[in-house]
């Protein structure tokens, strides 16, 4: 298996189209659902978690599922066809859903469709990617999602303002283009690594369970507690921005975008660090920073937070709490980049889509506890919308304690020609 800069490039564009779709998702549909429908906190939260709740049960078994199906096109791409054409298509409907049962049977369907393919779309990097450049490739692939982001927020802020319906829109075409140039450029391997022992995702998550050494479990349990704490802000930010810091919708969405914009600057370093320093290494400096960041914008004042600094082409107007988000798009790089590679390289070739199923199985119930705790946190300070940023750091902490006891998950070294 050889290495290609231009394929993992192509392949990115698949990362770029999920990206787009939730960062649109996360950004405005709390809006709708606070503004539209009336619902508190709450149930804003709750709702925030149907998407996670969906492919908790979806993702993981389709990981599995794509480990040991063998089709024309690939195992990873007949999920891809099916799941991504549907879920652009039902996302462009979600703003002109006027009655929740609409909006709720458009966003379900969207949940439903995304589920099936993200595992497969992820899975197919380290398809095609020897094991001692997976960060590398996981940060170009990263450094794709987060251009994505980028567009979401900068771009779809400012088409939000214009018409709401108009930055989900933008995220169907562009998904839409993502899946067409994976299925023309992408091709699978013809031939996997055999192997007699390939058990399911439940036997796999009790064998990481009985291991004497507890990597793997601790890692997973890490990217648990990190997930809490980043999903927990994401999925209540604009609202915090509007509620707390007195801005605009739009330019609540802009300020998600400085940090996404610093993910996507940092993401290929990121890789390239994980692979001087060791993953988990690069991984603890990212939690101690993300954690350091965030525990700071709660204490700050919001007026200060608020305040404006310069305007800036693209970024709009750069503020103060840009710069500590800036700060946290680049640790939040050091931390994501760098651990499905550790994930994946704990077991052999033929078990990654399973593996990439676990990891998604503890991000995702991360993601669904994350704006639960923050929903239920918020309302039990009378709607305080600053206390979106309290928990995040008590998360990194434990993060960090699971991470010390990582003992597997760096590259391996493995002779091979790059082109």
């Amino acid at each position: 298996m050889k290495f290609n800069y231009g394929k993992i490039f192509l392949l990115g564009f698949g990362f770029f189209g999920v990206s787009v779709i939730w960062s649109v998702y996360n950004a405005f549909v709390p809006l709708f659902l606070e503004g539209r429908f009336g619902l508190p906190s709450t149930v804003v939260g709750f709702f925030m978690t149907l998407d996670n709740i969906a492919a908790l049960f979806i993702q993981p078994p389709v990981g599995a599922w794509s480990d040991r199906l063998r089709t024309p096109i690939g195992r990873r791409m007949p999920f891809i066809l099916i799941g991504a054409p549907v879920g652009a298509l039902v996302f462009g409907l979600i703003p002109l859903a006027s009655v929740l049962p609409l909006f709720v049977a458009c966003t379900t369907t969207l949940l439903l469709s995304m589920a099936l393919w993200r595992t497969p779309v992820v899975a197919l990097m380290p398809d095609i990617t020897p094991s001692q450049y997976r960060s590398q490739a996981n940060g170009i692939i990263n450094f794709m999602g987060g251009l994505g982001a980028i567009i979401a927020f900068l771009v779809g802020g400012r088409l939000y303002a214009s018409n709401p319906a108009f930055p989900f829109w933008m995220g169907s075409g562009l998904v839409l283009a993502a899946v067409l140039l994976l299925f023309l450029f992408i091709k699978e391997p013809r031939e996997y690594e055999p192997t007699e022992h390939r058990p399911a995702l439940l036997q796999s998550l009790r064998e990481v369970l009985a291991e004497d050494d507890k990597s793997a479990l601790r890692l997973f349990l890490a990217i648990f507690f990190w997930f809490v704490g980043y999903n927990a802000i994401e999925a209540f930010f604009t609202l915090y921005a509007t509620k707390h810091l007195g801005l605009s919708e739009s330019d609540g969405a802009g300020l998600l975008g400085h940090l996404s914009l610093f993910f996507v600057l940092f993401a290929l370093v990121s890789g390239f660090i994980g692979a001087r320093l060791g993953r988990r290494l690069t991984i603890s400096i990212g939690i101690i920073l993300l954690g350091g960041l965030i525990l700071t914008i709660f204490l700050l004042p919001a007026a200060t937070l608020a305040a404006p600094l310069a305007r800036v082409p693209l970024l709009g107007t750069v503020r103060v709490i840009s710069l500590f988000l800036m700060g946290a798009g680049v640790a939040w790089a050091l931390i994501n980049i760098n651990s499905l590679p550790m994930v994946v390289d704990m077991v052999e070739n033929a078990r990654i889509g399973t593996y990439t199923g676990l990891y998604y199985l503890f991000s995702t119930l991360a993601a669904i506890a994350g704006p639960n705790i923050n929903g239920w946190v918020i309302y039990l300070n009378n709607n305080n919308y600053n206390t979106v940023m309290m928990v995040a750091p008590v998360f990194m902490a434990l993060a960090l304690l699971m991470m010390l006891g990582v003992r597997r998950g760096e590259a391996r070294r493995v002779p091979v020609e790059a082109l």
